[in-house]
């Protein structure tokens, strides 16, 4: 025999001799591994033995929904799939290294010993990672090229430019790095030309060219070019992805879809954020903005999803917003000529109060506002600040009736918060903040008689209190009057600490700044406001919320959770300093985990939309624990202990969400009665993994004390 067969021969033994070792040392730990009659459990093994950090999925198509369990693997490859229904389920490994594993066909109860295959390539590999992995590829102009002396606009700072391409604008509607975006539909052509016709696709094409090409000056085209261009030749991530570690391997998720694959979602609600275990087990629901006026509802426990069609006042036109015109700019790759979203209600966000009630922010009308609202009204808010017009309103749906009712606001709505005593406290009113007293509404029905609104005043007098006749928000600071400002609330929090409501204001210009209003005495004669701007290098705030002692956390464009904390100031409060720049000590920054764009310092290309915070521990991860959306991470992030802790969805890929909620289902059962509810935000679900024809999705994530907890 030839020495290179005798090479060839030991080569082959050697590989055979570990397979029979790792199958060995496989079928040993799957005796360590105990479930019950409604789990699946087993051992993953590689090529050198067990595989630590990796993924074990679940998926069965038996029910009304798509249902897929993923689990994490344990340092000795050891797994646990809990909890699951009855049903028939493919089973298969993914992980950071391999290619996703061949299926295997199983049910609960059962021990499955899996094998993980290799990738072949680190080509092959990159296919898994997140989308921040690729999306971080894209060059950013070096400062110089910014202040007007080349293409890029005057006033186009370089924290324009990321907020713009982040969580602003492109990575506030669609996540960014994923299969179908790092790619270019053949049809549309390659380089700048390609980028141009792909983002005049759809019905939102001039909303999306405004920004590139207007606000941006068209320069975003040649890097968004370089970058896929880029990667068509075969370039790869800089950097690559870690397998999970500590409490990220005791993660559970369930996802099941819901709506069409047509229409998106932004929101859901599960539960009322002030007590948790309010409608336990009990139905989900869902906003779908300017996608479809027929609001979801899953049912959890059954795995059935249906909607209902909300209605509006006759003669109430279609929501056409910026992102939602009547017909297609251009043809879509996906869907043509087909307009597909067709909403009036424009339906955003939902909240439940304590008694399962759904309150929505949706149109009930056209924009034009009833007489009680404008110039000349006795209304008591009217006679300090009229309004002429709102394009968005309220609704409440009751699940026990099936009654839904249109709440008339003055004021536009986006975010919604309950605070302590029942009061529903709006963001979206733009040059004012609005809020109803439920209460008063459900007894009386009354919405005129119900509602209240504030212009955002500043106490730059120092005198404690609100005066009439202050400056408007265009005329300077006069140390002798109080002064108005437009901070118009995105997120909008009610502190339980002390009464206050604090909202994030600037989303769509400058650095940003959240903003604390105290409604007073007399509401809203009384209401004061705060400012307290974002300071340099950070910016681009968006959705915030706040814990129980009062410090607000929020997402930043520039790859940070951002946190304040009023406490911590130690100038005034008010007088003529006190107008946003003047407690830069109160900021604290926490940047998110992933890598970030080369060549501007150290930073993450996490481009986050909101962050929540988890009061009551529904995740089990501990009371207060801020979180966010990781947009790019395809799951949510938390910040426990100081470190960046990731809650993937490993499946499918492309997971984008721009909002979620705790729910308690059972306060005595451990980890199986707590748990994060979300929904895919993403407004293409059609670029997930998977393709045409994906619904969005719903997810559960929980957090187990160990992997192999059942």
């Amino acid at each position: 025999m030839s020495r290179s067969r005798i090479r060839g021969s030991l080569a082959r033994l050697a590989v055979s001799t570990m397979a029979i070792v790792a199958l060995g040392a496989g079928a040993a730990q799957a005796q360590d591994v105990a479930i019950d009659n409604d789990d699946i459990g087993g051992v993953v093994t590689g090529p050198s033995g067990p595989e630590a950090g990796v993924w074990v999925i679940a998926e069965s198509e038996d029910f009304e929904t798509r249902f897929i369990k993923a689990v994490v693997t344990d340092d000795r490859g050891r797994y646990v799939l809990p909890d699951l229904p009855s049903a028939n389920y493919q089973i298969w490994v993914r992980g950071y290294g391999l290619v996703d594993s061949p299926k295997r066909r199983s049910g609960p109860g059962r021990i499955v010993n899996l094998t993980a295959v290799p990738a072949p390539d680190e080509a092959t590999a990159a296919q898994y990672y997140p989308a921040i992995y690729w999306y971080s590829m894209m060059k950013v102009p070096p400062k110089e090229a910014f202040g007007g002396e080349g293409d890029i606009p005057q006033g186009i700072a370089q924290h324009d430019w990321l907020a713009n391409l982040k969580n602003r604008s492109c990575v506030g509607c669609h996540q960014l790095g994923n299969l179908r975006t790092r790619t270019i539909p053949h049809q549309f052509g390659t380089g700048e030309d390609g980028w141009m016709r792909r983002t005049q696709s759809g019905q939102a094409g001039e909303s999306m060219t405004g920004v590139l090409a207007g606000k941006l000056g068209g320069v975003p085209y040649k890097y968004l070019a370089d970058w896929t261009d880029r990667v068509a030749k075969g370039e790869l991530p800089h950097t690559k992805p870690e397998r999970p570690q500590g409490v990220e391997r005791n993660v559970v998720v369930t996802v099941r879809d819901w709506l069409t694959p047509k229409h998106y979602l932004h929101d859901l609600i599960s539960t009322d954020k002030r007590n948790p275990t309010v409608n336990a087990n009990g139905l989900l629901y869902g906003s779908p903005e300017f996608s479809t006026d027929h609001l979801p509802i899953l049912d959890p426990v059954k795995n059935r999803a249906w909607s209902f069609e909300a209605p509006t006042m006759p003669g109430t036109d279609y929501a056409r917003a910026g992102h939602a015109k009547a017909e297609p700019v251009a043809p879509s790759a996906y869907w043509g000529d087909e307009a597909i979203w067709n909403s009036r209600t424009s339906n955003h966000n939902p909240m439940l109060d304590e008694a399962g009630r759904v309150w929505y922010a949706a149109r009930v009308r056209n924009d034009a506002n009833p007489d009680f609202c404008k110039k000349g009204s006795d209304h008591p808010s009217a006679k300090l600040t009229s309004l002429e017009k709102s394009d968005r309103h309220l609704a409440v749906y009751d699940p026990k009736t099936r009654d839904y009712k249109f709440v008339n606001t003055c004021f536009s709505t986006h975010h919604l918060q309950f605070d302590r005593n029942g009061m529903l406290w709006t963001s979206g009113g733009r040059s004012v903040m609005g809020w109803l007293d439920t209460k008063k509404f459900l007894e009386t029905g009354d919405a005129a008689a119900s509602q209240y609104w504030s212009a955002m005043v500043l106490d730059t007098n120092g005198n404690g209190k609100r005066d009439e006749g202050y400056v408007g928000p265009k005329d300077k600071v006069d140390p002798s009057k109080d002064k108005r400002v437009m901070a118009g609330f995105y997120a909008v929090m009610p502190n339980p600490a002390d009464g206050s409501v604090w909202g994030t204001a600037g989303v769509f210009g400058g650095r940003g700044m959240i903003v604390r209003v105290v409604p007073g005495d007399n509401p809203p004669a009384t209401t004061l406001t705060e400012i307290f701007k974002v300071p340099a290098p950070y910016f681009g705030v968006r959705g915030g919320d706040i814990d129980k002692n009062g410090v607000v956390w929020v997402s930043l464009g520039s790859g940070h959770m951002g946190s304040f904390d009023r406490r911590k100031c130690k100038g005034p409060l008010n007088g003529p300093k006190a107008t946003g720049d003047h407690c830069p000590e109160g900021w604290s920054f926490h940047k998110y985990p992933g890598p970030g764009f080369e060549g501007i310092g150290d930073n993450s290309a996490e481009s986050s939309y909101y962050s929540w915070v988890d009061q009551h521990n529904t995740a089990g991860l501990g009371e207060d624990v801020p979180m966010s959306t990781g947009n790019l991470n395809d799951g949510l992030i938390a910040l426990k202990d100081g470190r960046m802790v990731t809650l993937r969805v490993p499946y499918p890929m492309g997971f984008y969400a721009k909002g979620f909620d705790g729910r308690i289902d059972d306060p005595n059962a451990g980890w199986k009665g707590r748990g994060l509810w979300t929904t895919s935000g993403d407004r293409t679900p059609w670029l997930m993994e998977g393709g045409k024809g994906s619904k969005p999705l719903v997810v559960h994530f929980q957090v187990r004390p160990d992997p192999l907890a059942k």
